[in-house]
């Protein structure tokens, strides 16, 4: 690599701004951000789409965008007078902190980084020149391609076949202004999920003016804990616990015995990077299945003013989170019929419901994709998903894995889309850390301190 280089950024949210930005940090090879939706650019669907009742579930403290500058967002913060290092502050805010620090990297650049609107739907990476199809037939040739696409969006829950059901009835976008449109003081909503995104719905639902009731539902029940000051706080390990990776899912269940999840699972965290790619194919699967659930209630936290709303609107009985598989929907009218078997029954009951809001988050299966790019991609055997289907299969540099195992060498991928190997790569501590690795590798800074590819 050289920095005679030109580098192509496909999507322009967090991670693939954040690493545009420490291309230029680390004087590295000219870039080209490519973004198909202009206002999430430097955002991502995260920070663009939040309501101002959308809080950080991290405290400013530790959500710099520069691993090495750890201060950098509570300056920025300080310096307008909206909080300090302990403020949970709202995803807006952050977003324009994102969006300002792009756009002073652009304008630094002096036309090293440019940013480009539209969408690629093709990648042809045959020789040394890898080059883009855009949507308008466009073509643009680079010598890199990195691969900062995001999260996918859900999949239809099973047994929802939104196309029979009324107009309006079932939202796939949880986030969509308009979500409490419509709808009447006696109206019941269903979440189906109750992780953070049914918390932001249900946040968004009570900003907009419904009154009525609120029904989460997942398997399990299990709702995002508020953050605690105080109590039993674990020092982060080192190293990985002894025992190897074997021990992860008994590491976490004994901690949690002891001194409770929230404590567990802070332990972990310095660590779990290590543990998961240590970890064999079938205990990471058993980690999936069993220990999951719990662990992303108590590792996505809530900020303490979320925490108090959901629960007062738990309290009015506005709001309840309930664990359940949904069987099917049946339109009637405006409305439609909800069969769902509550946790540990064996009968379905029904619920009436004037609206459905698909709540169950980012998804990772590529081969359910309909995303053009990715589906061209995967059918070019160019990328493949990872075995757990959590996204696409990269090597410890963040390499894309072809088909056939074998690495791209001029083709990367970060971002959580690489959760498979990573697993715990879908918040801003991660991500930028990721970010910041790839644009030192990629800028040859890697040489100096030592870090190899």
């Amino acid at each position: 690599m050289t920095n005679s280089d030109h580098i192509a950024i496909v999507g322009g949210g967090f991670s693939g701004s954040l690493l545009a930005i420490n291309l230029l940090r680390h004087d590295g090879p000219r870039a080209t951000l490519i973004e198909r939706r202009s206002r999430q650019l430097g955002r991502g669907v995260a920070y663009s789409a939040a309501h101002p009742s959308h809080l950080l579930n991290v405290r400013a403290g530790n959500m710099s965008a520069l691993p090495d500058d750890p201060d950098h967002f509570v300056r920025w913060l300080a310096a307008r007078g909206e909080g300090d290092r302990a403020t949970f502050v709202p995803r807006t805010t952050y977003g324009l902190y994102l969006r300002e620090m792009l756009d002073e990297a652009i304008v630094r650049s002096n036309g090293r980084l440019v940013q480009i609107e539209g969408e690629v739907t093709a990648l042809d990476g045959a020789g040394a020149t890898q080059r883009l199809t855009m949507a308008d037939d466009g073509v643009i040739a680079v010598d890199r391609v990195v691969l900062a696409l995001g999260n996918l969006p859900p999949h239809t829950p099973p047994g929802l076949d939104p196309a029979a059901l009324p107009g309006g009835v079932y939202r796939a976008d949880p986030w969509a202004s308009d979500i409490a449109e419509g709808l009447r003081a006696d109206d019941v909503v269903v979440l189906i999920d109750t992780g953070l995104t049914a918390v932001d719905a249900a946040l968004l639902l009570d900003a907009r003016g419904f009154g009525g009731m609120i029904l989460a539902v997942s398997r399990r029940g299990l709702a995002p804990r508020r953050h605690v000051d105080g109590g039993i706080a674990l020092p982060g390990l080192l190293d990985k616990p002894q025992g190897g990776s074997g021990d992860i899912i008994r590491q976490v269940r004994g901690r949690a015995a002891q001194h409770g999840w929230r404590a567990a699972v802070d332990e972990l965290r310095p660590v779990t990077q290590m543990l998961w790619a240590s970890a064999p194919e079938d205990l990471r699967a058993r980690f999936l299945r069993h220990l999951r659930p719990y662990w992303d209630v108590h590792r996505h936290r809530l900020a303490p003013r979320v925490a108090d709303r959901i629960d007062a609107l738990v309290a009015e009985g506005r709001l309840r989170f309930t664990g359940g598989r949904l069987v099917d929907a049946v339109g009637d009218g405006s409305h439609a019929d909800l069969r769902w078997r509550p946790r540990g029954e064996a009968q379905a009951m029904v619920t009436r419901t004037a609206r459905i809001v698909n709540c169950t988050g980012p998804q990772g299966d590529l081969l359910r994709s309909d995303e053009s790019l990715i589906r061209h991609l995967v059918a070019t055997g160019t990328i493949r998903p990872d075995p757990l289907r959590l996204g696409l299969d990269v090597d410890a540099q963040s390499h894309a894995l072809r088909a056939d195992g074998g690495r791209n060498e001029r083709l990367y991928a970060i971002g959580p889309m690489t959760r498979g190997g990573l697993w715990e790569v879908v918040a801003v501590p991660d991500i930028r850390q990721q970010a910041w690795s790839l644009a030192r590798r990629l800028s040859n800074a890697h040489w100096v301190g030592g870090e190899g590819l």
